[in-house]
């Protein structure tokens, strides 16, 4: 295909909205972003599979790190952008592929900028975490990842939102005993004692701490059931997944101790508890003077980042990180999800203002 559109960001998020890249499927968008960025004398280039780092190397006493993920959920007959007026639809264009078309504007771009600056792009973001681009090239090229202080273009509205929170996936199985329907009485249903457990789950009482600043709301949600033998068989098993979103101030450790804690009562001999997916969240790191200069310089808004993103793969490297991107976060993976020509814009001029100025 011909070379992306340069000097317009907006029609740049278009053509690779236009490029699908469902996860596991990014070889095309990359190979067309490896040759753009190949073409930048000022740039140092490296792939590592379907990841792309383009980095400055100037000297400057400080390094940016700003990050974009490539892939996207699967198209809900809305492959392609379609543009109507000031709204771009399309599987992509929340979640990222504006962040990512900023991205790229300002690496081929800015040819000087004030700080060092490393571009990544990576694949397979919308997948379980072992699957994650970035853990690929750390795996084989950590330096690359090296920052002072990160953002990543996750979908935020145009604000700040700081760190992110933890997240925990656990299998609950409670047992019971088999026995005819008929004769309930000489079995045990396991199925009915989850209606204790879901009890809990249900009267959760959120806790909203306050973090740096910001405050994190947590969660607690039962998000699948399976159980049952036959129409005629009471069941002797039936597992419940559980999803805990924890704040940033809590470890992986301690988060899963909690929900132990809370489902202690109803879990008896028998009765197990598999962790699935354990991700720790990542504390806001505000005082970073970049991240001073972009909030105060755009009058940003600054929030807690609820769901669980890269940043936090930054903050255990010691980067602290926050995501900053064009995106409307509420409708991202939805079949009718959409970027507003304003939004990207203004988040292309504060990334600008800060990569050509810095702090």
């Amino acid at each position: 295909m011909a070379g992306l559109p340069r000097g317009d960001v907006w029609q740049l998020t278009a053509a690779l909205v236009d490029i699908a890249s469902e996860s596991f499927q990014e070889q095309d968008i990359v190979g067309v972003l490896e040759s753009e960025l190949r073409a930048c004398d000022h740039l140092i280039v490296d792939r590592i599979g379907d990841n792309l780092i383009a980095r400055t190397e100037l000297g400057r006493e400080r390094r940016l790190v700003l990050g974009g993920h490539t892939d996207t959920v699967p198209a809900n007959d809305n492959a392609g952008a379609r543009i109507d007026g000031d709204r771009m639809f399309g599987v992509g264009t929340t979640d990222m592929k504006g962040g990512v078309a900023t991205i790229v504007e300002l690496a081929r771009s800015v040819i000087e900028p004030a700080v060092d600056v490393t571009y990544v792009l990576y694949a397979r973001e919308e997948v379980a975490l072992v699957h994650n681009g970035l853990r690929e090239i750390e795996a084989q090229r950590p330096e690359l990842l090296d920052g002072d202080v990160a953002l990543l273009g996750e979908p935020t509205h145009g604000a700040l939102e700081a760190g992110c929170q933890g997240t925990l996936r656990a299998e609950v199985t409670l047992r019971g005993d088999r026995a005819h329907t008929a004769r309930p009485w000489m079995g045990r249903n396991a199925i009915h004692r989850l209606a204790d457990l879901l009890m809990i789950v249900s009267a959760f009482d959120e806790r909203r701490p306050l973090v740096d600043g910001c405050e994190y709301r947590e969660a607690l949600q039962a998000v699948h059931v399976e159980g049952g033998v036959a129409g005629n068989v009471v069941p002797d098993a039936a597992m419940v997944r559980i999803n805990y979103r924890f704040a940033p101030d809590r470890s992986a450790d301690d988060a899963v101790a909690h929900v132990r804690a809370l489902l202690a009562p109803v879990m008896q001999e028998g009765d197990t508890f598999e962790v699935t997916d354990l991700s720790p969240g990542a504390r806001p790191g505000l005082g970073d003077p970049l991240i001073t200069a972009l909030v105060e310089r755009n009058d940003l808004e600054v929030r807690a980042k609820l769901g669980w993103t890269d940043v936090a793969f930054f903050a255990a490297r010691g980067v602290p990180a926050s995501n900053f991107g064009p995106g409307d976060p509420t409708i991202a993976h939805t079949q009718g999800e959409y970027l507003e020509r304003q939004w990207l814009m203004d988040t292309h001029a504060a990334l600008l203002d800060l990569v050509t100025h810095g702090a």
